[in-house]
């Protein structure tokens, strides 16, 4: 169907007074920004659009309304990170653009010379496309919508313009005046002082001006209320030359926003919601906010969902520009008019900025509009900002980071201005929106403005030194666009910045979702410990009129604090505020509630989190040393070490059930430098998780800790053998193949552990026979030669051979198992790189029957998995393990959650351990997880967002490792390219196309190394069933992540929680829903592996109550598989056609199954269907036929009898036990 034509509206801009009348959306060059035609970006963040007035020629029908709701319903689904749908499986119709502007002409065929300009300036044309439908969603609509807030616009304006002028008044009588009309003047802190000689007045404006980003064509769509702003421009006759100091402007703006509420207010044919707002949380700023009455009235503009906000602005030029650089010294107490004394003075850059920012509204008005006037792509540039930075939490609220829209657009347009010196510009104006785009992240990330402050065009700025905060001083208008922020939302910004440069510098995975769509601003996510300090423990109630600048200075004193006290152990450290409100007209501005928080986050370094001993000067450096001392105060002690030194040092507790080293530093830092009391009330959480698997927290500066002894016992084997001189031939390799040789084992190895598979390649030799079932027999003989070998040492070797695959002659046939003195037992299986030659001849051969043939492919499959495949990958991830300290317990914690969830049986070891792999190594738009919890966190998140049917898992297991099996040490591959990719994914659409209904390969996992995609996930392993289970249980963890998240912002914010969101405990998370299983077999707890059953067991019919009599009798008989796991495999030997088993192979107190409706299902007659079934009479068309199905009762008794005491009870829904 087509889609409706609609007009278009111009977006050109006029000058003509008669395309300018009555209209928002045109810019005036007259007196800058007029409510007749004019705009500006927003100052404030969440006012996300502006407002269209009449456009000639606007004549949009339902449709286009119509329209506009369902692409708002699309953006809203970036808040549950849903990706945006490539163009090519969802294009989007001309008409859908909707924004005001003449109809293009026929785009023309793109050609080469398009493609090649394409991919220079979108980093890929299948990136360009994102964008385009990017920005196509999220452009705000210039429709109907917006009618209802254009008429209370004007409605506003008319009231304003209509409001008397007020004589002068003493502060006293005029707030008095007010406070009788039912308005509390909004004064900043301090208060304005009862004797001061000047006096408050309110005179007409000299201009009311529609602003923000709606005439720039900057604005988004949201899916919150949408601010639009209005700016009342005072008239320069109300101040005198010297209100500039001492807050005496701030206090009659505040008089003047209160006159206008009273206006306001009064009106009687107009009824508005009135309340006053700091302009981002700035005190010194409060604004007026104008909200829908909701009564219904022809000014009630609830359908627009927005607000609008009455910002009061300054005239240009009221006050010298050289008053307000940032080191002027504008707050002088009385008596500091003498200039010795102002010297002495601290200088004051916040105030003078945001004074100065009043007196530039219409001066950055006119640069961005100029700006977007030359560089085409400039709107487009500020729109990708916009998503960009809401995405990552940033805001233009200075408790949220003080960098938003604004100060994002001014940033761009300075940089696309020429220098002053050169007349050279930094970035090209012909630059393309995503190449302005990541210029300004090259900005933001390549320097630390903190240290060397970016000045533009203006010579002899000085910085005072009080001034922490970044700095990007605007020359031509006198001010640090920067001026919100602080030390620790600045760093965060830069590093964000970094992090996106380097996502979109990969050319071969799309980053497109990570840099756009994704919310990267949650805190379990990004962060690895979270302190909690309640605003009620900051003594804050003795503030007074100085609360607002008490706590900025507490909340820099814990960044520093904690930042000297945490040193190298962190890597990031941000502080969040709690929210602030809009208050009533008629009240003063409220406080903070005690019962907010503050909320400290710390993103760690897991080689020196856990460090336990700080090393602080040498004692002969008296001034640092004392420092020291004075910072750490009694923790302090100076301490000789080995090497001779003589150093201050701190030296923490690692004893057993003691508090983390972060969490003693945090708490005794908040004692010693905030309060005791701050100390006693602040909660810590860090890597809440990791006490799910023993050992999950990172001992020491690396979390493979728990496995040194097994690997230390493998080592001395592998020396051992190949010290052997008596073998036939001669050692090439012996490589580990198991996950407890490779740090992944959900529990560490013990005494009496399931054997860990090892594999053995000797030097190639012409005397091996050419047979398939000749070469078992050989390596047989090869294995009782290594037994009596390692019999003969004096090491305790402890060696039996073992067979397996008794019905394959050609498979593998024997393997030796060797347990060490430690207690420790590998299994040892010979790879000789004859068999796949041998079984790939097989395979070729016609004269052979089909079975045969397939039973060699399968054969084959098995060989490249177990010989080639598994060795290669414990090789990359004894290294990566080695590399990430919190990879191995973040594989172990996935594996549990795996287990404890049942889903075990069906995914092998090797691919839970890639999803996880993956979360670390490509772990954008995330820092690499520095936790366990953390690492697995994110990989539950990436799994209930990938879309399995249609995406594959494709990991890069960076440069460090050959794609050749045979030699690991060549490093001259480096890492995936954009072809092997490519080459990946066709293999996979390929897979799709062969098997359409994924009956064989449901999930297609492959990495540089293993390119095959299907060696972990072959034969429906797991099932289709299987795997959208996994995705709802992911989806549901993380769900049940953000509600915990949100719980705790809504508590640090003073709100109330459902009791259904409190204390979400990391147990919950582990533990599944049975209730979806069809059938449930008890296992008796005498057979259980629950730790609880098995202590008991041991206890009571063990008579061994000696270590190492148990240790002695265990290393004899050797690890046996536990007979409730033998009967699970039982049962899907028997049943696993008719029959899904689930099982937790970890506590094996119940196996569950799902009934296979395809197989048991209802059929027609059917001589040995495969399964216990019965007849079942039909009656069709008058006739009765006879079908089955199956006796579910009967195989109930099957299970029962096969089990025998295994079983304690069954469970089936609709049959009794």
């Amino acid at each position: 169907m087509a889609a409706p034509a609609l007009k278009r509206r111009k977006l050109e801009h006029s000058d003509s007074e008669e395309d300018s009348e009555g209209s928002f959306a045109d810019f005036s060059d007259d007196n800058g920004v007029a409510l007749d035609g004019s705009g500006a970006e927003d100052e404030e963040d969440d006012s996300d659009a502006s407002m269209d007035g009449d456009v000639k020629g606007l004549e949009d029908d339902d449709d286009d309304d119509d329209m506009d709701e369902d692409v708002e319903e699309k953006v809203v689904e970036e808040e549950d990170d849903e990706a945006i749908h490539d163009q090519s499986k969802k294009q989007t119709p001309a008409a859908k653009v909707t924004t005001s502007a003449p109809k293009p002409a026929k785009r023309p065929v793109p050609s080469l010379q398009d493609s090649v300009y394409t991919s220079e300036s979108f980093k890929s044309n299948m990136f360009k496309l994102q964008v385009d439908e990017l920005l196509d969603q999220v452009k705000l609509r210039y429709g109907k919508k917006e009618a209802p807030a254009e008429s209370a616009m004007r409605t506003l304006k008319a009231i304003i313009e209509q409001i008397p002028n007020r004589d002068a008044l003493p502060i006293a009588e005029a707030e008095k005046t007010l406070t009788s009309a039912g308005i509390v003047v909004p004064f900043p802190s301090p208060r304005p002082p009862k004797d001061a000689l000047y006096k408050l007045a309110y005179e007409r404006p000299s201009s009311v001006n529609a602003t923000g980003s709606y005439p720039l064509k900057t604005a988004s769509r949201s899916p919150d209320s949408i601010g639009i702003d209005l700016v009342v421009t005072m008239p320069k006759a109300l101040f005198q030359d010297k209100d500039y100091l001492n807050h005496r402007y701030f206090y009659k703006r505040a008089y003047y926003l209160a006159c206008l509420a009273a206006g306001i207010k009064d009106s009687k044919d107009h009824k508005f919601a009135l309340s006053f707002e700091s302009l981002n949380g700035n005190q010194l700023q409060p604004i007026l906010v104008v909200r829908p009455s909701g009564n219904g009235d022809e000014d009630d503009f609830t359908s627009s969902k927005c607000h609008i906000n009455i910002l009061v602005a300054l005239p240009e030029h009221t006050f010298a520009q050289n008053k307000l650089l940032p080191d002027a010294k504008c707050i002088r107490p009385k008596g500091s008019e003498q200039e010795t004394t102002i010297q002495k003075l601290t200088p004051t850059p916040f105030y003078n900025s945001t004074l100065q920012s009043d007196a530039n509204v219409t001066a950055y008005l006119k640069l961005l509009h100029a700006t977007a006037s030359k560089a085409d792509a400039f709107r487009d540039a500020c729109i990708l900002g916009r998503v960009w930075l809401k995405q990552r939490g940033f805001d233009g609220h200075i408790r949220k980071g003080g960098f938003g829209n604004f100060e994002w657009a001014a940033t761009m347009a300075l940089l696309l201005q020429p220098n002053a010196a050169t007349g050279i510009q930094s970035v090209s104006p012909a630059f393309s929106s995503y190449q302005l785009f990541k210029a300004t992240l090259q900005f933001l990330g390549r320097g630390d403005l903190t240290k060397k402050p970016f000045i533009f065009q203006a010579v002899n700025i000085t910085i005072p030194k009080n001034e922490n905060g970044p700095v990007v001083f605007d020359g031509p208008r006198g001010q640090n666009i920067l001026f919100k922020m602080t030390p620790w939302s600045y760093y965060r910004l830069r590093s964000e910045a970094k992090a996106t440069i380097d996502m979109l510098s990969d050319s071969v995975f799309d980053q497109f979702d990570n840099t756009f769509i994704l919310k990267t601003e949650l805190l379990k996510f990004r962060y690895d410990a979270i302190l909690e300090i309640p605003l009620s423990s900051l003594d804050l109630s003795s503030a007074g009129d100085e609360y607002d600048q008490r706590l900025s200075e507490i909340c820099r004193n814990i960044y520093t604090s904690l930042g000297r006290g945490m040193s190298d152990r962190v890597t990031a450290l941000t502080i969040a505020l709690p929210e602030e409100g809009s208050w009533s007209i008629s009240s003063r501005r409220p406080r903070d509630d005690k019962r907010k928080s503050i909320l400290v986050s710390f993103a760690t370094d897991p080689a020196n989190a856990s460090r336990t001993v700080d090393h602080g000067p040498s004692a002969e450096l008296k001034q640092e040393a004392a420092s020291f001392r004075k910072f750490w105060g009694e923790k302090a002690e100076l301490r000789r070490f080995k090497d001779g030194s003589i150093l201050e040092s701190i030296v923490w507790s690692t004893k057993d059930g003691s508090a983390s080293v972060l969490e003693q530093i945090a708490l005794y830092v908040l004692k010693k430098h905030i309060g005791a009391q701050a100390a006693e009330q602040a909660k810590f959480t860090h890597d809440a998780f990791s006490h799910l698997v023993s050992a999950g927290r990172i001992q020491g500066a690396s979390g493979v800790t728990p496995f040194l002894s097994i690997m230390n016992a493998f080592s001395a084997l592998e020396k051992d053998i190949r010290d052997l001189g008596d073998l036939p031939l001669q050692l090439r390799h012996i490589r580990a193949a198991d996950s407890q040789l490779r740090y992944s084992s959900i529990e560490p190895p013990i005494v009496g552990h399931a054997p860990a598979s090892v594999v053995l390649q000797f030097e190639g030799s012409g005397r091996w026979p050419d047979d398939l079932c000749a070469i078992q027999r050989t390596k047989i003989a090869f294995l009782l030669r290594l037994s009596e070998l390692l019999a003969a040492l004096d090491s305790g070797y402890t060696s039996r051979v073992g067979l397996e695959n008794p019905s394959q002659p050609a498979q593998n046939q024997a393997f030796l198992d060797v347990t060490a003195s430690t207690g420790y037992t590998f299994r040892i299986r010979i790879y000789h790189d004859r068999e796949p030659t041998l079984f790939d001849r097989q395979i070729k051969d016609k004269t052979l029957d089909a079975p045969s043939r397939e039973s060699a492919a399968a054969s084959l499959a098995l060989y490249k998995r177990e010989f080639v495949n598994a060795p290669l990958h414990s090789q990359v991830l004894q290294t990566l393990c080695t590399r990430f300290p919190a990879l191995s317990p973040s594989i172990r914690l996935t594996k549990r959650w795996f287990a404890s969830h049942l889903l075990t049986p069906h995914f092998c070891s090797e691919l839970i351990e890639l999803l996880v792999v993956r979360t670390f190594l490509q772990h954008h738009p995330w820092p690499v997880p520095a936790t366990a919890t953390t690492g697995f966190l994110r990989t539950l998140a990436w799994i209930s967002r990938w879309d399995w049917r249609h995406v594959p898992l494709i990991v890069d297991f960076s440069s460090t490792f050959s794609a050749n099996p045979a030699d690991l040490e060549d490093t001259s591959s480096k890492g995936m390219k954009a072809e092997d990719f490519e080459r990946l994914q066709t293999r996979f659409e390929a897979w799709r196309r062969i098997d359409p209904a994924m009956n064989r390969v449901v999930l297609f996992a492959a990495t540089n190394l293993d390119e095959e995609g299907t060696t972990w996930t072959d034969k429906a392993r797991p099932e289709k069933v299987v795997a959208a289970r996994l995705t709802a249980l992911a989806k549901a963890a993380t769900q049940a992540i953000r509600a915990d998240e949100d719980a705790l912002l809504a508590r640090a914010n003073g709100k109330p929680t459902p009791s259904s969101q409190h204390n979400l405990t990391p147990e919950s998370l582990f533990t599944t829903n049975l209730a979806d299983y069809d059938l449930q077999i008890c296992i008796a707890p005498k057979h259980a592996l629950s730790s609880s059953t098995k202590q008991k067991r041991t206890s009571s019919s063990s008579p061994l109550h000696f270590k190492n009599l148990d240790l002695q009798k265990v290393t004899r008989a050797g690890a046996s598989v536990p007979l409730p796991q033998l009967f699970a495999q039982d049962l899907v030997a028997v049943y696993g056609d008719a029959i899904l088993w689930f099982w937790d192979p970890l506590a094996l107190d119940r196996i569950v199954g799902l009934w296979n409706p395809v197989v048991t299902g209802q059929r027609s007659w059917k001589v040995k269907p495969g399964w216990n079934s019965e007849p079942v009479k039909v009656k069709r068309g008058g006739q009765v036929d006879v079908e089955i199905r199956a006796n579910k009762v009967a195989i109930m008794n099957e299970i029962r009898r096969l089990g025998g005491e295994l079983v304690r009870a069954i469970e089936v829904k609709g049959l009794e036990s």
